[in-house]
């Protein structure tokens, strides 16, 4: 019987990188997932990939009607949520004298609204005993150049865990920050312009990390089962870093 047997769960940005990896480890354990994403290529890709026990919902959830929609189809189909995987995300850089509103906007309302937003309209169908998991990043306490608005806004992300873990502590909800380090996804080659620099950027990456290595998604798709399921059931308000040393050495 795997970790997660029966339970049901709703990952955002699951249909690519370090979602899909969590998806998918997650039905290997039983669980049966709802994957949300904007691009129906990738929500079918992964769908494909998975095989089974995957429902895959198109909407941007920076839009409040789209997100209520997701809910609204997960209770349609007569199912309540055991885990909440707010994964979703954005990274951008930018200098201080860089970053315009446009920017500091776009990264915010997905990393930061809408990642609470999540949390807050799933939380009606939620069981006791339940899982929140909100994605942050081994950034959120680091100051790199460029990266003010991103790091700032995971920053955000952990404080945001802190409180929702104490405010749902009479429900039996669990809450908790998942922080990655630099991981090899497919967005690393869509975001360089070349092949030549998507190389140079993993090698920039690798050196990074006291292991001098990127992680790999399903890595960090194990830290994710692990606070999903009730091998974590005493832990609530952490910040668990998958992340090879990045923000402690």
């Amino acid at each position: 019987m795997g970790k997660l047997q029966d339970k049901v769960a709703v990952v955002t940005g699951g249909n690519s990188g370090i979602g899909r990896a969590i998806a998918k480890r997650f039905v290997a354990e039983g669980a049966h997932v709802y994957i949300v994403g904007r691009r129906e290529v990738d929500l079918a890709e992964t769908v494909a990939e998975i095989g089974s026990s995957v429902t895959a919902i198109r909407a941007d959830i920076t839009k409040m009607e789209e997100l209520d929609a997701v809910y609204a189809r997960i209770v349609a189909d007569g199912r309540k949520l055991d885990v909440v995987v707010a994964n979703a995300g954005r990274a951008e850089s930018g200098k201080l004298g860089e970053v315009d509103a446009d920017l500091f906007d776009k990264i915010f309302n997905l990393n930061v609204r809408a990642a609470f937003f999540t949390v807050q309209k799933g939380l009606p169908l939620m069981t006791a005993q339940g899982s929140v998991i909100m994605v942050s990043s081994s950034l959120n306490n680091r100051s790199d150049s460029g990266m003010s608005v991103y790091n700032a806004s995971k920053a955000a992300v952990r404080s945001l865990v802190k409180t929702f873990a104490n405010e749902l502590l009479s429900r039996g909800i669990r809450v908790n920050t998942l922080s990655p380090g630099p991981v090899d996804t497919p967005i690393v080659d869509t975001n360089s312009p070349t092949p030549e620099a998507a190389a140079a950027f993993r090698e920039y990456a690798a050196n990074e990390v006291p292991m001098k290595r990127m992680g790999r998604p399903d890595e960090v798709a194990s830290g994710a089962l692990f606070l999903a399921s009730d091998e974590s059931s005493f832990c609530t308000g952490m910040e668990l870093r998958v992340d090879g040393g990045h923000a402690e050495l």
